[in-house]
């Protein structure tokens, strides 16, 4: 019977179902808060507050550049401070202003409330991808980050549908619009969240109650092992510098520009495949039309990703879902009818969810410790300059041109982009470490 093959199958076991699910919550409460002001525009806030397609687009996209910011230091003060302290003030931080924005009187005040909000947000994500690689080897990354980042799908499948029920029976509750109540009710779980974030979180393996002692000290020291392997440790001043992460920033923007297009703006494509083809849905059918693309999405991406962890592959498995999203989305708006749209729609959703938790298990191979905070930290802060750009840009094209197809057009290249770029850069690092090798194999010969 082989002794280190059950306690480290029963130690993973324990911190997946001890962490996982609470911090899956954490980010579907975090993203809904993020992206929920795209069930707010064609439910009345634009009406209301007197936005057209490009201040919507901005006001959705301003939240970015709080977040790119602060999101560095974000994730350097989670390292030094710990987890638990600082994810928990991250959540009050959100919850307030995710609150406040039921009350925005005009569209100045809504764009500052976005900036805030990114603000408050700043570290939350990287901190979680952080927080991960503190507690599961390398070889089971993919598939954590992939049950972790479920909450996305599910908090705009999941959310849509709550968030439109919200929209339309808490109408004049409070003497609030729709839209001004949901803004209200999915504020708040945030702050009581922190509470319990506080009490619950464990900030390192050595420090876990939940754990016996051969479970932490076999974890502890399969993680100790695996940074010793990776050889060089990168200073943080290297992280935020070298140009793999550069690249690896521009991969990911390629990548999230279609998710966030899609997140901001498929409710309001959703409504003009009402108009283009005569048909006409209820605020909570619009809601489950949105939900379509993403309940398919989650399946395929923990699918996905588990197949990237068994076989050991990782560029192919980012960049086939970024090719094959990329390439649907353009034509989504060209078919003949509502339903073979949304089949383009659902495709390219299902290869933005695939792509992304194996991304995230790129970085980890060659960052650790604090290099790995400010390195993670600094790829999705530079990456989510496609948050703001990607509803800018579609919102902008949309009043530009009266159609949504020459925005759609954008996501899919900034896809195929991110598609070559992860290919491009893999052979260049694979180059890298073959000349390393060669380096080194002279040197031990002299």
């Amino acid at each position: 019977m082989d002794v280190t093959a059950d306690i480290s199958r029963t130690t993973l076991r324990k911190v997946t179902i001890r962490l996982v699910p609470f911090l899956g919550l954490l980010y579907f409460v975090n993203y809904l808060d993020r992206v929920n002001i795209g069930f707010a525009g064609p439910s009345g806030m634009k009406a209301d507050l007197g936005l057209t397609e490009t201040a919507f687009g901005l006001a959705s996209g301003i939240f970015f550049i709080g977040y790119l910011l602060l999101e560095v230091p974000s994730n350097l003060a989670l390292h030094r401070f710990g987890a638990r302290r600082w994810i928990a003030r991250i959540l009050v931080s959100w919850g307030v202003v995710a609150t406040a924005m039921a009350f925005v009187p005009n569209e100045t005040v809504l764009y500052i409330l976005r900036f805030a909000l990114g603000v408050a947000e700043a570290g939350f994500f990287p901190g979680i991808l952080l927080y991960l690689t503190y507690w599961f080897p390398q070889s089971q990354r993919a598939k954590i980050v992939a049950l972790f980042m479920v909450a996305v799908p599910l908090s705009t499948a999941l959310g849509a549908t709550v968030s439109s029920l919200i929209i339309q029976y808490g109408d004049g509750v409070f003497g609030l619009s729709g839209w001004r109540f949901m803004f209200l009710v999915e504020g708040i779980p945030a702050i009581l969240l922190a509470f319990l974030t506080w009490f619950y979180l464990t900030d390192r393996p050595d420090r876990a109650h939940w754990l016996t002692t051969a479970e932490k000290d076999w974890l502890t020291a399969e993680l100790a092992v695996e940074d010793a392997r990776r050889g060089e440790h990168w200073t943080v001043r290297k992280a935020l510098t070298h140009p793999r992460i550069l690249a690896l920033a521009f991969i990911y923007g390629g990548i999230v520009y279609g998710l966030y297009a899609l997140g901001f703006f498929l409710p309001t494509i959703i409504n003009g495949l009402q108009e283009q083809y005569g048909v006409k849905y209820s605020i909570v059918e619009r809601g489950l039309v949105n939900a379509v693309p993403y309940a398919i999405g989650a399946v395929v991406m923990v699918w996905w990703s588990r197949h990237g962890d068994r076989t050991g592959e990782r560029p192919w498995h980012v960049a086939v879902p970024a090719l094959l999203g990329g390439i649907a989305i353009p034509i989504a708006l060209y078919l003949g009818n509502p339903f073979a749209a949304m089949i383009a729609v659902t495709v390219c959703a299902v290869g933005v969810l695939a792509a992304l938790p194996t991304f995230w298990a790129l970085p980890s191979t060659f960052l650790t410790g604090v290099a790995a905070a400010g390195g993670i930290a600094l790829i999705n802060s530079i990456g989510n300059i496609s948050g703001f750009a990607a509803p800018y840009i579609t919102g902008g094209l949309k009043d530009w041109t009266g159609t949504q197809r020459a925005g759609l057009w954008v996501v899919g290249a900034c896809m195929v982009a991110a598609a070559l770029g992860v290919l491009l850069l893999w052979r260049r690092v694979r180059a890298d470490g073959a000349a390393l090798s060669v380096a080194e194999s002279g040197s031990a010969a002299d």
